[in-house]
């Protein structure tokens, strides 16, 4: 299939900058390719809630559960695999005495990685279908999403024999053998989830390009002219906010194997809407400004906390702000926003150029003519 000359253009700058981000940890110490590590994780979850916000029109303030639950199925194993007696330390504390049912599957990887894009892709089919199916959408649908992260923090702020309670799940050592503190697991890990970005990227670049994307822009600019022309709306907005839930749980799985930790805490509310601004600030229906979004937010968050520890949320505040004002198609879709006016205007000055020539013969002739 051939590629049009826009899409070559966005393949280049994405090869580009992937490059520059594989080249990072020759110039960053330890500590900062681990901060990138977790930056590019959220990317991920970045780029699901696009598709689901940004082409398809359907605002969830809830994506900090399936993140969670994806972090919390690959931090169980973590922790088993850390406890050679079989009983994680903090069940003992809040007398536990043997390991629950539910526990016993995480003792494998490769099924606490299955599980940890199964139980989030799940929890959004039972929401979306019977929330879809009822035809509830836009700020209703963004409360219910609430109430679900509500719901689940509660839940596991309430079982700290079972989930580690409000400290949650840490004190990881290995991962298949291999030691996680060590400077060569991380630099691993590092650029495992950098190939997973590029994998969602380009993925999520041809789906929203296909037929299935303009599909779900259908649905976004009016769901029911699609409903008259043939098509259900249900079984699209489901579909594809399941994979954004899957996505979700993916990177809650990099996220805990390089962070080392997940709590309930990094599951609430206000992560949940952190993560729709790093989209709002980067450029909705864009794919790569989900990308920008969140790699340049949470690199401010950093810089800003670090340098002014007393101001950094009013800083991180203004700078919302700033961006919702003056940008409000984000960075993305503003620089892309120009560029077609540029275009437009000299396609336009072209043309009239072509249509003033004769014109203006026309008029030189009329002139010797009365001379």
């Amino acid at each position: 299939m051939l590629l049009s000359g826009q899409s070559k253009l966005k393949l280049t700058m994405y090869s580009v900058c992937l490059l520059l981000l594989a080249l990072a940890p020759l110039l960053l110490s330890d500590f900062r390719m681990s901060l990138l590590g977790k930056f590019l994780a959220y990317a991920i979850i970045a780029i699901g809630i696009d598709l689901i916000w940004g082409f398809t029109g359907i605002l969830s303030l809830g994506h900090g559960v399936f993140f969670g639950l994806g972090a919390y199925c690959m931090a169980m194993h973590l922790k088993l695999a850390s406890t050679p007696q079989g009983l994680p330390d903090f069940m003992s504390w809040s007398g536990v005495e043997s390991l629950p049912w539910f526990w016993a599957p995480f003792h494998s990887a490769i099924a606490a990685f299955l599980l940890a894009l199964l139980v989030p892709m799940a929890v959004a089919f039972v929401l979306g279908y019977f929330t879809f199916r009822n035809r509830i959408k836009g700020a209703f649908f963004s409360i219910l999403s609430q109430a679900l992260v509500i719901i689940t923090v509660t839940l596991f702020v309430g079982q700290q024999g079972y989930t580690g309670g409000t400290n949650g799940l840490t004190n990881f050592t290995t991962f298949l053998g291999f030691n996680l503190q060590a400077p060569s697991t991380k630099l691993v890990f590092f650029y495992l989830t950098l190939g997973v970005v590029a994998a969602v990227l380009l993925l999520s670049s041809f789906l929203v390009t296909s037929r299935l994307g303009n599909i779900l822009t259908a649905i976004r600019d009016g769901e029911n002219r699609v409903r008259f022309i043939g098509y259900n709306p249900v079984t699209f907005k489901v579909f594809i906010y399941c994979v954004s839930a899957g996505l979700a749980g993916l990177a809650g799985v990099l996220f805990v194997l390089q962070e080392g930790i997940i709590s309930p805490a990094q599951m609430g509310i206000v992560p949940s809407i952190e993560m729709v601004l790093w989209v709002a600030i980067g450029g909705r229906s864009t794919i790569g400004g989900a990308v920008l979004g969140a790699l340049l937010t949470n690199a401010a968050k950093t810089t800003f906390s670090e340098a002014y520890p007393d101001w950094w949320p009013i800083m991180m505040g203004l700078m919302f702000i700033i961006v919702v004002l003056f940008l409000p198609k984000g960075i993305i879709g503003t620089l892309t926003h120009y560029v077609q006016l540029m275009k437009t205007e000299r396609r336009t000055s072209h043309a009239r150029t072509i249509s003033g020539t004769p014109q203006t013969n026309r008029r030189e002739n009329s002139e010797r003519q009365r001379a």
